[in-house]
């Protein structure tokens, strides 16, 4: 199977649910993104990561890892998203130590915050690419560079956006919605409908 790197977009965020957050990556080489929903902590990891100028006080848990891991010659030389199972993104870290390479097993937010970090490349299989990346509407502006947290923009969520509100819609019915959240680059109501679809036709 062949990999396609990917570059992070930005993160938004819901004033309406608390603690959500969507990741959207790029693909490199073509128009898909690639949204996916993670927690506050590991939004706000990722978010200082990007932002050169932000150093916290203290160490953050990733920081913590990176020390750890300069400290004893350990490089991570590339995460892989490789698994889509039920709407949950499942992701691996290549690591070296002495010339000796280790997969770890991790999740997708952890895996990307520390991928920042080391300066590492994101990777992801073309398949799910196929099945869970969204094509943006062409008449949308792409005036953020790639590989710069924009301004996080607030995303309402309505009650159909929630997992349990989507069940009650068709199939057609979610995928007409899935195409107006994208129009309208609601990203993070647009990994829901999508998670939902991928439940149904898995």
């Amino acid at each position: 199977m062949s990999l396609v790197k990917l570059t992070i977009k930005g993160i938004s965020y819901s004033q309406t649910q608390n603690g959500a957050y969507a990741l959207i990556l790029n693909e490199v080489d073509g128009e898909r993104k690639l949204p996916i929903v993670i927690g506050a902590f590991e939004a706000q990891s990722i978010a200082i990561a990007l932002e050169k100028e932000i150093k916290p006080p203290r160490p953050l848990t990733h920081d913590l890892f990176k020390s750890f891991a300069d400290r004893f010659d350990i490089l991570v030389k590339q995460v892989i998203i490789h698994k889509l199972v039920d709407g949950v993104f499942y992701s691996s870290i290549i690591c070296e130590r002495d010339k000796i390479e280790e997969i770890i097993d991790a999740r997708t937010s952890d895996a990307i915050a520390l991928a920042l970090r080391f300066q590492a490349p994101i990777f992801t299989y073309k398949n799910i690419l196929d099945k869970a990346g969204i094509y943006l509407n062409p008449t949308s502006s792409e005036s953020e560079s790639e590989d710069v947290l924009s301004s996080p923009e607030p995303l309402g969520e309505t009650k159909e956006a929630s997992g349990s509100g989507l069940r009650k819609f068709s199939l057609a019915e979610l995928h007409e919605q899935l195409e107006n959240a994208v129009q309208e680059e609601d990203y993070e109501k647009a990994a829901r409908i999508r998670d939902e679809i991928s439940k149904r036709e898995s």
